[in-house]
């Protein structure tokens, strides 16, 4: 069961600015292999944390204004926001317990 939710332009600011959690947000598409390879540590994640960090997906192909908005040049791009700020970011398929290192210490 997935414990992440779909973030568009349209629900950003409810989803991702006013939330009262940590948002990870994970910029992706279906065709990008590394994306596919994180996936199952972003799902995870969100299962492990769930009620006290908020999961996001932004879809690139289909979100491109807000990726924009982000800078996103490369995907996988994981992206923690907290107090509608943005604190920390990085990009590539990295290790699941590095995901974890960007927002576990604003829990």
């Amino acid at each position: 069961m997935s414990e992440h939710i779909e973030v568009t332009n349209a629900n950003f600011e409810a989803e991702v600015i006013k939330s009262a959690t940590p948002v990870l947000l994970d910029f992706w598409a279906s065709w990008c292999g590394p994306c596919r390879m994180i996936g199952p540590s972003i799902e995870q994640l969100a299962e492990e944390y769930k009620g006290r960090l908020k999961v996001g997906k932004v879809n690139v192909d289909e979100e491109s204004e807000l990726a924009g908005r982000h800078g996103v040049v490369s995907i996988p791009t994981l992206i923690v926001y907290k107090d509608g700020e943005i604190k920390n970011q990085t990009a590539g398929a990295v290790p699941k317990a590095n995901i974890e290192g960007l927002f576990k210490d604003l829990l």
